[in-house]
């Protein structure tokens, strides 16, 4: 028996071979979503800024905007911050996947793919919690302001300033810096950041911890060779300088 779904549940595909979106939109259609489907990164932006989702399945080869800036610019937006992305490619070295993940996806679909693996994983991404916290065990204060070290933090609009200077963070850098800052002083290996972070997502391994700290030092350090904030604690883990200058690699 087929499995129905509310037809609440929206779903925004974006795919510009016309027959993958079509067969896209008439299997997840045949389950019971509601599907939107575009074929241009830009439109399909313009549509995650001013409608709410359930799923998004993204191309990342797509014209307008390719879908892993698509991918950063939701996550970084205010609409649909939190929807599930199931990115499909014809990609398949596990660099490609890491990079799609790191972007923000929560899980990766090589192409030529199955349909009724696209159903059980489109399935599964909706069964997930949405992506409402940045700390997955203290919940999140949509007010809150964090200030660490002349670091500074506004939640709600998203928004970090170092020493009053604003820089741009995808999602997970958010996140990262979010928890360690909030924590500061506190020692998380990189297997607990794997969970709180990427929180169930499939291809990613501890050293895509490692990759996201160092996209993180170049975004916010004076000088990341020589970390201010982010402290590598060797054969531990990661934690945010909890006083004064301290230097790690």
């Amino acid at each position: 028996m087929t499995q129905r779904v509310p037809a609440a549940q929206r779903v925004l595909i974006v795919e510009d071979e016309r027959n993958i979106r079509d067969l896209v939109a008439l299997h997840l259609g045949h389950e019971g979503y509601s599907c939107e489907a575009v074929g241009d990164g830009a439109e399909a932006l313009k549509l995650a800024e001013s409608e709410q989702y359930d799923l998004m399945v993204l191309d990342l080869m797509i014209p307008g905007l390719d879908g892993l800036s698509v991918c950063r610019a939701v996550r970084n937006g205010r609409l649909n911050h939190d929807v599930p992305i199931l990115i499909l490619t014809a990609r398949r070295d596990e660099a490609d996947k890491v990079v799609g993940l790191e972007s923000g996806a929560d899980d990766y679909l090589t192409k030529p793919f199955g349909v009724r693996e696209l159903v059980a994983r489109a399935r599964a991404l909706l069964r997930r919690p949405r992506r409402r916290e940045v700390r997955t065990d203290v919940a999140l204060d949509a007010e809150e302001i964090v200030s660490a070290q002349g670091i500074e933090i506004d939640v709600a609009r998203r928004r970090v300033t170092v020493d009053g200077q604003a820089v741009e963070l995808t999602d997970q850098e958010f996140r990262l810096l979010y928890l360690l800052a909030t924590h500061a002083g506190i020692v998380f290996s990189r297997e607990a950041l794997l969970a709180k972070i990427w929180r169930g997502d499939t291809f990613v391994t501890v050293r895509s911890v490692d990759t996201l700290v160092k996209r993180l030092r170049r975004r916010i350090e004076p000088d990341p060779a020589a970390p201010r904030f982010l402290i590598t604690v060797w054969g531990v883990g990661y934690k945010f300088a909890d006083a004064g200058p301290e230097a790690g690699d």
